[in-house]
């Protein structure tokens, strides 16, 4: 735990610390006096730590509290209930000190380029925003300049900052994200999908623009992903979510090599292999029914409905979060 609020990670600390994090959105009913009747559990307890310059892989089905979980960590979302603490700033109950420079050193690339730019400004506006609002630069003439800059680093000419979003193609405008989260000069960054909505030719220039921007700046991310095997090539560890919870947690090889919860399994299994007879070999794990409703969660262990190694208590109590292998977590009660 951090000593001091707002001090900074010593090496031995990690850059960010996430403890029981909830966020549950309210559902209400009556137009002229609302009441709450229920909420949605999006996400429901999850605790893990990003080492500084680590990458952090978040998988999982949609709808499982992927997106709701990195946004809530940013302070986008505010939290139900739990802590978080990057570059040693606690979220909760931050002054607005505290929480501007939260918000200059923890930044988001966001999963659609074409919703996530504003199209009535250009392109300079855009990337120079967050250098103006945390006053980095003196005047406009340097904030052009680190705008130019900044446009090279993500493999675009500077000669295209006075054009708008709609002028560049999917690619170009995920790389101007980029840029634009790279300009507050950050430590930490969310990678909600960064890739998916682009085309397959341009997902691994961007993986690698983000590889080699890491390397440089010695960036720490948090990236969010439903490409397994983009995830194992750019992540250092992964954590498999799962209606809200976290059900996995290993470095990268070990979890891909010897996957210990059922979930985690059967999402292995979906993974393409290029080699056809080895993927004739390999069984697929298919899982009976749906996804359960956030809104009301099995008891016990959430994936035990659908889990084909559950057993009468799997549906009674909630599973331990254990260490089973040195870093590798997992919360189930048949794992051993």
């Amino acid at each position: 735990m951090v000593d001091v609020p707002g001090a900074p990670p010593t090496e031995s600390q990690p850059l960010v610390r996430v403890e029981d994090l909830k966020k549950h959105f309210p559902i209400t009913q009556g137009l002229i006096i609302e009441r709450q009747v229920g909420s949605v559990k999006a996400v429901d307890g999850i605790s893990f730590d990003i080492q500084r310059g680590e990458t952090l892989g978040m998988v999982g089905e949609s709808g499982c509290g992927k997106t709701t979980a990195g946004r809530t960590i940013l302070g986008l979302y505010p939290m139900t209930d739990g802590k978080v603490i990057i570059t040693g700033i606690p979220l909760e109950n931050a002054s607005k000190k505290q929480m501007k420079a939260f918000r200059q050193k923890a930044q988001m690339i966001f999963q659609d380029p074409y919703s996530s730019l504003n199209p009535r400004w250009t392109i300079s506006a855009i990337i120079g925003e967050p250098i103006k609002v945390h006053n980095l630069l003196p005047d406009d003439k340097a904030r052009t300049e680190r705008v130019n800059e900044l446009m090279l680093k993500v493999g675009l000419s500077p000669r295209l900052i006075n054009r708008f979003p709609h002028e560049f193609s999917g690619g170009q405008r995920q790389r101007i994200g980029v840029a634009r989260a790279l300009a507050s000069n950050p430590e930490f960054i969310v990678c909600d999908e960064p890739i998916s909505a682009l085309d397959v030719s341009i997902q691994a220039q961007v993986v690698n623009l983000l590889e080699d921007l890491q390397d440089e700046f010695n960036l720490t991310y948090l990236f969010i992903a439903h490409d397994l095997s983009m995830v194992r090539h750019i992540c250092d560890r992964v954590a498999v979510m799962y209606l809200g919870v976290i059900v996995e947690l290993a470095e990268r090889d070990e979890l891909y090599e010897n996957p210990l919860h059922p979930y985690t399994q059967a999402l292995l299994s979906a993974v393409p292999i290029p080699d056809p007879k080895t993927g004739r070999k390999r069984q697929r794990i298919i899982l009976p029914g749906d996804v359960p409703s956030p809104i009301n969660p099995p008891s016990g262990c959430r994936f035990h409905p659908r889990c084909p190694i559950a057993k009468e208590h799997c549906s009674q109590i909630v599973p331990d979060w254990r260490e089973i292998n040195p870093g590798h977590w997992v919360a189930c009660h048949e794992v051993t």
